[in-house]
This record gives structure tokens, C-alpha cells and sequence, in this order.
């Protein structure tokens, strides 16, 4: 080995500088050390300020402990802590431990604080400029601690090169603020920048707390479509609340994950959440959701990255199980809900368009809506026939949705005495969640009224979930039903298509396809699923191939009632399965057939989405509807 010069000791500013790259890597990440610090010292409330998307300015002031002038003095020394007492590393109950931060902040930029305990008479202060550090001084100072960074990175001009817009650094800041926020409900946090209003998130206290602060870091829609959580097991609890899977997004930032109040980005978690919501979401679609888990401190390890942002549990299967049951069971809890912003989304694509100008005449085009009093029912529509005891008439489709939706809101006639004070007289009441049916258009839409309210319905796709929902649970009571074929179907193909479907001839089985070679580029089906009897076979076959290929399900493994990725793969088969079992669009439904599809949408987990991730339902308030019309 050769060298161009002697082997030295680093100058310990140049050690400083260097390390500080491991922990401030932009300016959201020296506002995360100095918050996080703020909440260990017992703050109750955190104001930020940023100037410059924190190139010139970070303020952080609290209303914490604060420091006396002898611990102020070492705070700023590497590795120099108060939050380990007695050195023990399997139990650290605080979101920072390393001693690192203030020292890291201070060798990379000018480093101001001022503190002051309770019970103190004044304050002290302190200076540290690109890692010098100055002599503690007496200052005026309010109970808490108030730290000033100024010119970050000048000590380190090559890292400001990396540095995004000030609009993106303050964006970087804000999504570290609300990842805290989601953390630490009870604790008021202020967010101050150049541009716009401030970000206030007020302390939340009481029942209710956690989805008050998550509906102020997720959006005001978020309560409206979560589903709370609470599970134990073992040592580990899982709380927070998760969205429905119709209210999703684009982006995985809206995953907020917390351990034993830290918010983590942890891959496990990640994982868990991802495998929970699998067969309930488009691929490239995000859930939106709160998690706490707590534990014994001694049953994570938080000590594995220097940004603190990933953790490793002693008991990973154990946590990942925990969270996937505990997502499942409040999915399942959801039944038939869909998202709220369906209908507000209906309600837009309704809503009359804003009327056009024509060039120097001053004429206003007419709206295809105009809010003036709907006109009056068809009378010349032809029924459906009511079933004994129901008064209500149905009616087949109309032209249009925008036509049946304006023909539903004239008052539907009333039902006799006895119907109204007897529930068991209209079997298909507007009590229930999905109401009554009250028409079917274009063949496709199930027109349904509650006591509230409209919901329009999507036959196939909820008939999609619910044949979906039946073979999942016949695989895993032991096995489902076949239907045997009189004549068995000869499906030709490519001969590697015919190979990779014989090579999982064993794991079709357990899911109720019986199929086997039938020479080259050929297979012969004998059985197939009970609840698909009626569906082509041959695009049948297809589609399985293609979820074979998706799913990477390999001859030989393990039972089909295995949970895991094979569990996952073989869900995936039948997703595809299911799709050929369930009511077309296009088929005409009879009343008494809609109303058994409603009930059976409310009794089935997760049908408030088909297999896909699209909404099988959307629910109009009676009060909007009027409000579109011009009634409000």
C-alpha cells in the first residue's frame, strides 16, 4: 500500500464536519433533531421557523425542561447526552439518544441557544460557529429552550450544491413536521415559512385525539373514511386508523407508521401494510393510514440507522402478522363502505357546468342542468313488477344516468301505514346501509334508495368481489367446490402455456380447476369451480395463465392454506377466477335479484371495492342532491 503523504489525526472540526453528514443531511433533517429534542425535554407546544427553506434560518422554541448553564455547555459536545442515565441501550424510551444532533447542527452551520429551567432566575446562551464553540452567557430567557440555526452548510459550501429550491426544502420540512405531529398527538406544533399561512396543528387531547390529528395531517375527508384499529398480541399492540381502500393515493407519503411514538419508514411495517391491502387496491395505488405500535423497549432495536427512521424487531413475524390481522380486521368491519369522495366526485360530474359566454352578445349558453324543480316522473316507463307487499315501483333502465338521477328526486310515494310501522312488511328497506333497489340502468347500475340518500351500484364489480370473497373462504375451510363438465374442454395454446399450466396442475386443484395434459400445446379441463359453471373456459384458462405469470406461483409449494406469498399467489388466481363467475354488465336484474345482491354486499368483508381497487358503490347525501338541484 502506498501513500502520497504521512497518516495523521483529522483536526476534530474537519472529524465534526464529517460526521454531521451521516446526521444532517438537509435542512428537514436538522428540524427533525431539534423537535424530536424539544419533545424529549417535555414540551408541550413547538413553534418552527423557517427562512430561506432553511439556508438561512431555523428557529425551533419550546416550552420544555430547558437546560442550566453547565448542561448547555456539554450539550453541545459529541456523544454527550441526557437521555441514556444508565447507559443502557435496550431500553431507550427517547426519541433521541446519540448525542449527536446539536454538535452535528453546530460544526455546519451558526449554531445560537438559549434556555432556561424552571425555577431559574435567567436564562443562559450560548454561541457555535462551524464547530467553535463559544463561552456560555447569562441571557433573558422564557421557561424552554429557543435554538437559532443560521447559514447551514456554510461551513460545508459543497453540500448547499445539493440543496433543492426553497420551495422543495420546505416541503421536505413539512412532511418531517407532520410525521411528528401524526406521533404526538397531545404536543401543539407551529410551522412558520415565507411562503403562504402557517401550518398549526393544535394539541389533541381525550377520545378521539389520534383521528382529530390525522384528519389535520391526511386532509379533512380522512375521519369520514377510516376505520379505527386495536389489536394485541404477545407483547405488541397495533392502534390508529386506516383508510377505506377507495380512498387511496398516488404515493406511499400518506403511510404514516409510528413505534413507541417515532415515526419510522420502517421496510417491515412497509411490507405488512402493502400485503394487507394486496387484493384491495390497484398495484400503483397507496393506502392511507395512521399505525402505532407499542412495546417493551427491550423488543426493538431503534439503534440501527443514524436518522433513527428504521427499527428491527425481535420478533418480526410476529409484528408483521399483528399488523396485516389487525388491517384485515378493520377492512372486514368496513364491509360495504365506500369512500366518501366517490359521491363528492359524482356530485361534481353532475354538477351544472358554469355558464358559457357567447362573444359580444352577451347571451348565457343554457346548462344541460338548471337549478329549477325536476321534471315530473315518466309515467310511460314500464316496471318491473314489485314483489308482494312493496308498493314502491320499479323502473327498467333510463336512457341515461343523468335522466334516472333527475327522475329519483320527485318524492316516491309513500308507504301505507302498516309498511311504515312493520319492517317486516318491506323486506327490502331503506334502513339498510345499501337502501332499497329502486331501478337498474343501462343494464349495468343498480339505482338504490335510503332513507338519506341515493347509492348507485355496480353489478359486476360488487358480484366481482363477492364471488371472490366465497372461493377465499371455501380455499380455506378445507377446499372448493367443483363442478365436473360432461364433456371436458380441450384448450389449445402455446406449448410452454400448456406446460406452465400442468407444472401447477396440483395447486389449480386445491382451487377447483381440474385440468391435464392433452399432448403438445394443449390442456384437457375436467372440473371447474362450482361458482363459475356458465364462464367461458377458455378465457378462463387465460386469465389464469396470466395470474400464473404475474404471481410467480411455482409447482411444488407449500399448502394452499398457507398464509404468505403463496397464499398471496393462489388470492391472486382466484381474483382472476372470480371475475368469470360474476353478474356481466348488460344483464338485466330483476328486482327481488338487486335486493339480494345489496344484502349480500353488506354481510361480505371488503365490498366496498372490487377485486381491482375500483369502487363498487357510491352513496349521494339527499341534502347534496338537493343542493344540485336548486331545492337548497
Amino acid at each position: 500500500m502506498s501513500a502520497t503523504a504521512p497518516i495523521r489525526r483529522l483536526d476534530p472540526i474537519l472529524v465534526d464536519r464529517i460526521a454531521a453528514g451521516e446526521v444532517v443531511e438537509r435542512p428537514a433533517s436538522a428540524v427533525k433533531e431539534l423537535v424530536e429534542n424539544a419533545i424529549d425535554a417535555g414540551a408541550r407546544s413547538v413553534e418552527i421557523t423557517i427562512e430561506g427553506g432553511g439556508r438561512r434560518l431555523i428557529r425551533v422554541v419550546d416550552d420544555g425542561r430547558g437546560m442550566a448553564p453547565a448542561d448547555l455547555a456539554l450539550a453541545v459536545e459529541r456523544h454527550a447526552t441526557s437521555k441514556l442515565p444508565d447507559g443502557d441501550l435496550g431500553a431507550i424510551a427517547t426519541l433521541g439518544f446519540r448525542g449527536e444532533a446539536l454538535p452535528s447542527i453546530g460544526a455546519v452551520s451558526r449554531l445560537s441557544i438559549t434556555s432556561r429551567p424552571e425555577g431559574a432566575e435567567a436564562g443562559a446562551s450560548l454561541v457555535v460557529d462551524a464547530g467553535r464553540k463559544g463561552e456560555v452567557t447569562p441571557a433573558a430567557a422564557s421557561r424552554g429552550t429557543r435554538i437559532e440555526v443560521t447559514d447551514l452548510f456554510a461551513a460545508t459550501p459543497a453540500r448547499l450544491k445539493f440543496l433543492k429550491s426553497d420551495r422543495a426544502e420546505n416541503a421536505a420540512i413539512g412532511e418531517i413536521v407532520r410525521r411528528l405531529a401524526a406521533a404526538q398527538p397531545g404536543i401543539r406544533l407551529t410551522l412558520r415559512t415565507e411562503a403562504g399561512s402557517p401550518l398549526v396543528l393544535p394539541a389533541e387531547t381525550g377520545d378521539g385525539a389520534m383521528l382529530r390529528r390525522l384528519g389535520a395531517v391526511l386532509g379533512p375527508d380522512f375521519p369520514a373514511n377510516a376505520l379505527p384499529v386495536n389489536l394485541e398480541r404477545e407483547g405488541f399492540a397495533v392502534a390508529g386508523h386506516v383508510g377505506l381502500p377507495t380512498y387511496h393515493r398516488g404515493s406511499a407519503g400518506h403511510i404514516h407508521l409510528v413505534v413507541n411514538g417515532r415515526p419510522v419508514r420502517d421496510r417491515l411495517l412497509l411490507g405488512a401494510v402493502r400485503g394487507a391491502y394486496a387484493d384491495t387496491l390497484f398495484s400503483d395505488r397507496h393506502p392511507v393510514l395512521g399505525l402505532i405500535v407499542t412495546c417493551s423497549p427491550d423488543l426493538v432495536d431503534v439503534n440501527v440507522h443514524p436518522a433513527k427512521t428504521e427499527v428491527r424487531f425481535r420478533e418480526p413475524g410476529l409484528v408483521r402478522a399483528l399488523v396485516v390481522s389487525a388491517i384485515h380486521d378493520a377492512l372486514g368491519r368496513g364491509g360495504a363502505r365506500s369512500s366518501t369522495t366517490g359521491g363528492l366526485r359524482t356530485l361534481e360530474a353532475l354538477r351544472p357546468a358554469a355558464p358559457r359566454l357567447i362573444a359580444h352578445t352577451g347571451y348565457a349558453a343554457p346548462s344541460l342542468f338548471r337549478p329549477t324543480a325536476p321534471a315530473p316522473i315518466p309515467r310511460d316507463l314500464p316496471s318491473f313488477g314489485a314483489p308482494a307487499g312493496y308498493t314502491t315501483p320499479f323502473y327498467s333502465p333510463t336512457p341515461g344516468l343523468a335522466e334516472a338521477t333527475q327522475a329519483l328526486l320527485e318524492p316516491l310515494p309513500d308507504l301505507p301505514p302498516q309498511a311504515e310501522t312493520a319492517a317486516e312488511v318491506d323486506p327490502f328497506g331503506e334502513d339498510h346501509p345499501l337502501g332499497a333497489a329502486r331501478a337498474q340502468i343501462h343494464g349495468t347500475y343498480i339505482l338504490a334508495q335510503t332513507r338519506d340518500g341515493l347509492v348507485i351500484v355496480d353489478q359486476h364489480a360488487a358480484h366481482e368481489r363477492l364471488v371472490y370473497e366465497r372461493l377465499k373462504a371455501q380455499r380455506a375451510s378445507g377446499g372448493i367446490a367443483r363442478q365436473g363438465l360432461l364433456i371436458p374442454d380441450v384448450i389449445e395454446m402455446e406449448p410452454e402455456a400448456a406446460e406452465r399450466l400442468a407444472a401447477c396442475a396440483e395447486e389449480l386443484e386445491r382451487l377447483g380447476l381440474s385440468l391435464e395434459p392433452f399432448g403438445p400445446g394443449a390442456v384437457l379441463v375436467r372440473e371447474i369451480p362450482a361458482l363459475l359453471v356458465g364462464a367461458s373456459i377458455r378465457d378462463l384458462v387465460t386469465d389464469i395463465l396470466d395470474a400464473l405469470d404475474a404471481s410467480g406461483l411455482e409447482d411444488g409449494a407449500a399448502p394452499a392454506t398457507e398464509t404468505g406469498p403463496l397464499g398471496r399467489s393462489l388470492d391472486a388466481v382466484l381474483s382472476r377466477m372470480s371475475c368469470h363467475g360474476s353478474v356481466r354488465a348488460g344483464r338485466r336484474l330483476r328486482p327481488e335479484e338487486m335486493n339480494a345482491l345489496l344484502r349480500e354486499m353488506e354481510a361480505t368483508p371488503n365490498s366496498g371495492q372490487c377485486n381491482h381497487g375500483r369502487p363498487t358503490s357510491v352513496e349521494l347525501k339527499l341534502a347534496d342532491i338537493e343542493r344540485l338541484f336548486g331545492r337548497r
